[in-house]
Parts: C-alpha cells; sequence; structure tokens
C-alpha cells in the first residue's frame, strides 16, 4: 500500500503551494523544487506496482473554517475523479479518500460523491493532525458506517493501540501509523502491562525482558538494562531492537483483534482490553 503523498506534502507547511493543477513543494532536504499532479502520483503508484493506491487529496489543516474546509473538500474530490480517469491496471486498487476538516455535513457529501465514483476502498483522512482526541473519535463513528460495507475502510494515520482497538469496534478494517517505529526511536515500548520510557533509570539495573508475554526476537534475547544501556549510548541497535519489538507488539494485537472478530466477541475483546489498560496506568 502507498499513499500518494498528500499528506507528507501537507507536512511540509509554508514549503509547499496548492493549485487546481497540484502542488508544488520545496524539498526540505535540499530546497529543490517539485510539483505533484493527481496523475503523477498514480503513475508513480503504478510504476511501484502498488497492490494499493491513494488519490492525491488535500489534508486540511486543524483549525479549519467551514469555508477553508469546503473549498479544500471541492479540490480532494476533483482530484479523486482526475486520479481515476488516468489509472490503467485495475489489478492494482485505488482508495478514494474522505476530507472535510471537523465538519460532518462535508465528511457525509466526499462520503456520497466518493461512493458514486466506485473506488475498491475509501479511507478516512485528515485526522490526527492536531484535533481533540474526541473529535476524531466522533468523526470514525459518525463516518464509518456510511462508508461502503462491502469495500475496506482505512483509517488513516491512526494511532495508538488504544485507538485501534476503539475504531475497529467502530468499522474500520484498515491502519497506518509512524507510532509503533517512531516511539520505539524515541524509547519508548509498547508492552501488554505499562508503558515502558526505556531511558528511566529504574531500568538501570532490570534484566526482565520488555515484555515477559512477547515472543519477539528483543524480548527473547536482550534484558531492559541492556536496552537502555544501548539507548543511553545512543547505538543504533537500540533503536532497531526498539522497532522489532514495538511492530511485534503491533502485530501481535492485530491477531487478537482479528480472532475475536472471527469468534463474534470482540465486543468481550474490547472491554477486556480498556479494563486492562486502564488498571496499567
Amino acid at each position: 500500500m502507498t499513499d500518494s503523498g498528500g499528506f507528507q506534502v501537507f507536512s511540509l507547511g509554508a514549503l509547499r503551494k496548492i493549485t487546481p493543477e497540484g502542488v508544488q513543494f520545496q524539498s526540505h532536504i535540499d530546497g529543490s523544487r517539485h510539483f505533484l499532479s493527481p496523475e503523477l502520483a498514480v503513475s508513480i503508484q503504478e510504476a511501484l506496482g502498488s497492490d494499493i493506491m491513494m488519490c492525491l487529496d488535500e489534508c486540511t489543516a486543524y483549525p479549519a473554517t467551514h469555508r477553508e474546509a469546503e473549498d479544500s473538500l471541492a479540490l480532494t474530490l476533483q482530484w479523486a475523479g482526475r486520479s481515476q480517469a488516468v489509472r490503467h491496471n485495475s489489478d492494482q486498487a485505488l482508495f478514494g479518500i474522505v476530507q472535510g476538516g471537523m465538519y460532518l455535513d462535508l465528511r457525509k457529501r466526499a462520503i456520497e460523491i466518493l461512493t458514486e465514483m466506485g473506488f475498491e476502498g475509501y479511507a478516512l483522512g485528515g485526522v490526527s493532525v492536531g484535533e481533540p482526541k474526541d473529535r476524531m473519535m466522533e468523526i470514525v463513528a459518525e463516518m464509518t458506517p456510511l462508508l461502503s460495507r462491502d469495500r475496506p475502510r482505512y483509517l488513516m494515520g491512526v494511532g495508538t493501540p488504544e485507538d485501534i482497538v476503539a475504531c475497529v469496534g467502530h468499522g474500520i478494517d484498515m491502519f497506518d501509523c509512524v507510532m509503533p517505529t517512531r516511539s520505539a526511536r524515541n524509547g519508548l515500548l509498547f508492552t501488554n502491562q505499562e508503558k515502558v520510557v526505556i531511558k528511566h533509570a529504574r531500568y538501570r539495573d532490570d534484566p526482565l525482558p520488555i515484555d515477559s508475554s512477547c515472543d519477539c526476537y528483543t524480548c527473547r534475547n536482550y534484558s531492559r538494562a541492556y536496552l537502555r544501556h544501548l539507548y543511553m549510548a545512543k547505538e543504533i541497535l537500540a533503536m532497531i531492537l526498539n522497532t522489532i519489538h514495538n511492530v511485534r507488539h503491533y502485530l501481535a494485537l492485530m491477531e487478537q483483534i482479528r480472532e475475536a472478530i472471527r469468534e463474534g466477541r470482540y465486543l468481550a475483546f474490547q472491554e477486556q482490553f480498556f479494563k486492562h489498560t486502564a488498571g496499567c496506568r
């Protein structure tokens, strides 16, 4: 699965310029200038051989007025039509992205128009951009049931294990987020108990693994004390081992979620998960 670059350009802030034709942006690395259109975004993803491609969209900033969000949505919908018109390979799925800021009426309009266009899947974009958590959850709870039940429903840029469990309960099928890898690089490790901030002095002589219930390579071979040593010494191995653990933790969570869904006990799983999470704080 590949993204179109819409959010990545959004993250450049003042280094970008949005036009009806596409996005002009300046590299934050070497200052070089680039232009990305909906057509070029599809062409690049087709060349990469993506199984799932995303339409180029404009990620609406937070906060934004209704008019600003409406204008942004109009551009995203126009780009969605242009993206669909130039795709060549029907074996590569193309997802439409629902934007509209924090405004439910605009989100509903986006879903109606994108559904009429007909995509292989639909994504909720424009969340996790600085809005309060309860607003994000409101959008997911209100919009997900309106998305086609026979197509994958994808929540972009989310999130924590708690976010994932809650949003699956609303009907979301797919997620992407830098959370497990970015947290690993910064020394935050997810466990089935409390989160571990590995730089803390309490782990200096701790012989235990990060999580005794985890079967990852890191937990089977290294102690918290050694991982803390690596992190404090700024060894690249610290980032590698931390990442192995966090990614495995997320994969294990998704395995549990799928099993609970297959067995028809997801609500019970969700309730137990949050009860356990609250007890670990």
